[in-house]
Order: C-alpha cells, then sequence, then structure tokens
C-alpha cells in the first residue's frame, strides 16, 4: 500500500509506522510461521515435586477403583519419584508444574513440534493449576505460542459456574499478549459438557438466554465434549460454538472413534459448528485403572499416531486438537519418555525410536495440516 501514497505523505508514514511499532506492540497478535495455530495440545500443569513444592502431586497417584469390582480398593497410592502412577516415564523426572525451567524446556519442545496452540486443564480459581498459569503464559509468549483453557468440571459445575469461570479467566489473562483468540474470539474447551443439560447451556449460550454470554465482553466460543451418537440436538439447543473429541483411544466413545470423524465434520458445516476431532500417539493407563485394558492402545512405533492424524486431517477439520503434550497417567503424552526399570516393573518407551520421536512425528503432520 505504502508505494501508492504520495511523497508529501512521508510523515504521515513514518508517524504511523512509529505507532505500530511501539504504541501498538502488546495490542498485536504475533504469530510465527513454523507454529501451527490449528494445532492444539492439552496440557497439564498439575505436577508437583519435594524441591519446588516441599510435595510429590500427581507422580504419587493413586489407583483409581472401579465403580462394580473391589478388587483394586485397597491397592496403595504411587510413592512417586521412581514409581509413579504412569505407564511411561518422563525424560525430564517427577518434575514441578511450578519450575520455570520445565515450563521453558516444555514450550521449546512444543515449539520444536510445530504446536501454535497449549490448551491448559484449568481446575479454577486458586486451584494449583490457576497459580502459574501467568508465568506459563509469559514463558510461552517469548516463543510465540498461544494459551487457551480446557474448563474441567469442578465441584458440581453449573452453566452459572461456567461463565464465573470464563468470566475470571477473561479479566485475569485476556489482554495478554499469549492469550489465544480464534477468529477474534476466546475458545473455551468444556470437558464432560454433557453435565449440564442443555437448556442450562441454552441459557447461556443462546443470544436470548437468560444469562447470556452473546454480545458481552465475554463472548466465546465454546466447545462442547461429543461423546455419544445421538447428540446432535444437544449441541445445537444448547446453543454451543462446536465439538470435540479428546480421548486418544480410538474406539472408546462414538467422538473418538476415527471412522466417525468424518460425519462429524459434515454434522458441523451443515450446523455452522466448529469441528475438532483430537488425536493421541497411544493410550496406556493400566498403572492407575489396572482394570481398563481393554481401552490400551498401543503405540506401534508411531504407526496409531500417523492413522488417527491421517484421519483427522481427511475430515476436514476446523482445528485439531492432541491428546496430549503430557497427561502421563493415561499415557497419551508426546513429551519425552525414557527408558527405565524399577524392582519388578519396566516403563514403557518410544524404542527403536528416540525420546522425542512423538515431537518430531507431530512437526511433520503440524506441516501436513494446513
Amino acid at each position: 500500500m505504502i508505494k501508492y501514497i504520495k511523497k508529501n505523505n512521508s510523515l504521515k508514514i513514518a508517524t504511523i509506522f512509529l505507532i505500530t511499532l511501539f504504541g501498538c506492540k502488546n495490542m498485536m497478535p504475533r504469530q510465527k510461521k513454523n507454529l501451527n495455530y490449528n494445532l492444539h495440545t492439552f496440557y497439564y500443569a498439575w505436577y508437583g515435586n519435594d524441591e519446588i513444592d516441599g510435595t510429590q502431586r500427581h507422580w504419587d497417584h493413586e489407583v483409581l477403583p472401579h465403580w462394580s469390582d473391589t478388587t483394586w480398593d485397597s491397592y496403595p497410592k504411587f510413592l512417586g519419584h521412581e514409581d509413579i502412577g504412569a505407564n511411561f516415564y518422563p525424560e525430564l523426572g517427577c518434575y514441578s508444574s511450578n519450575d520455570t525451567s520445565i515450563i521453558s524446556k516444555h514450550m521449546q519442545m512444543i515449539e520444536q513440534a510445530g504446536i501454535g496452540v497449549v490448551t491448559l486443564s484449568w481446575w479454577g480459581k486458586n486451584s494449583f493449576e490457576d497459580k502459574n498459569v501467568r508465568l506459563i503464559m509469559d514463558i510461552a509468549d517469548s516463543r510465540n505460542i498461544k494459551i487457551n483453557f480446557h474448563l474441567e468440571p469442578i465441584n458440581n459445575r453449573s452453566s452459572e459456574m461456567v461463565v464465573e469461570m470464563m468470566n475470571y479467566i477473561i479479566n485475569m489473562h485476556g489482554k495478554h499478549r499469549a492469550f489465544y483468540r480464534f477468529e477474534g474470539k476466546p475458545l473455551f474447551y468444556v470437558y464432560d459438557s454433557y453435565h449440564i443439560s442443555k437448556y442450562d447451556w441454552a441459557s447461556i449460550l443462546k443470544p436470548k438466554g437468560l444469562n447470556t454470554i452473546r454480545g458481552t465482553e465475554i463472548d466465546s466460543y465454546v466447545i462442547g465434549l461429543w461423546v455419544h451418537e445421538k447428540e446432535s440436538d444437544f449441541f445445537i439447543d444448547g446453543g454451543f460454538d462446536g465439538i470435540y473429541t479428546y480421548f486418544a483411544s480410538d474406539g472408546f466413545t462414538f467422538g473418538s472413534s476415527s471412522k466417525n470423524w468424518q460425519f462429524l465434520s459434515n454434522w458441523a458445516k451443515n450446523n455452522n459448528k466448529i469441528f475438532i476431532p483430537c488425536v493421541g500417539p497411544g493410550y496406556s493407563d493400566t498403572r492407575i485403572r489396572p482394570w481398563n485394558a481393554q481401552n490400551y492402545k498401543n503405540r506401534n512405533s508411531g504407526e496409531y499416531y500417523d492413522t488417527m492424524f491421517n484421519a483427522a486431517i481427511k475430515s476436514k477439520p476446523d482445528i485439531i486438537g492432541i491428546t496430549s503434550f503430557n497427561e502421563w497417567h493415561e499415557g497419551s503424552q508426546i513429551e519425552p519418555a525414557k527408558p527405565k526399570n524399577i524392582n519388578d516393573y519396566s516403563y514403557e518407551n518410544y524404542l527403536p525410536h528416540d525420546n522425542n520421536y512423538y515431537l518430531l512425528r507431530t512437526k511433520t503432520w503440524a506441516n501436513r495440516f494446513k
């Protein structure tokens, strides 16, 4: 445009340039060409260790009870340190999510993988996972990575509580340069959205709802979790802006079954909704759910991940979610893991590949998904 402006406007041009460069620095979204901002990864900042937090947190996860079989009810918690509640062992060891050096390494890994958006698992105001959000956002911004939020089902969550959560997050972090916006608005994932009725969702998501967010300062894209086959009415009547599938175990639910993604994609387009299928490198949670072997998904040296990514891209989604960067308990992480043996247990690993294989594989798919 500048080449068409007359020379006597040069002072105006310089003034506009300086204002843009300096005055609006914090308002302008920064993006990197090597990052795919339509690729999101679910990130868990709930880990603690003795050195940083004074105690182990999550690494000492309990064995979860079965809803009807009491066989595992008396299993002790894992000790943490060498003996963790996960089928894989992290290359970085039992780290703290409050450790600045760990967050920096994570963001470096995420950049290496070509992922543009980190979706934080968020458990409410003043929770453990809330207190380090600003630190994570600052470090993410140094690499032009964006941050959004996965609203977890806390305290018998209601639709009114969801509004409160969104209001708090936007007021606290909405002006941060790392805060992610999709087509100009915040985007929130809502885990277990089906626990709230479609009528209650409509009260906040429909334009004429009693407590609607539409047209307000916290108007956002709200993405619900599609689980069962016949849920169309729930998302349409509830006023959702889109759907996601989350689970890394292909076939675990209707939504997480890759064979159904083309159907869901077509449904989303026909109903003007955002479609976000979620891929994972595998699924292995039998350390904390020894009764859940039927949902185990072998990584097959990366083949499982490739198959899911290929199916997701073929469905022509708006965004692809990666489950997960570091949900170690469910063995769905792409974060580097290392071979390790303790007593009578051998942790799973990425052999014959290197520890960082899934970061590099993600980068390949990030480049293919445009």
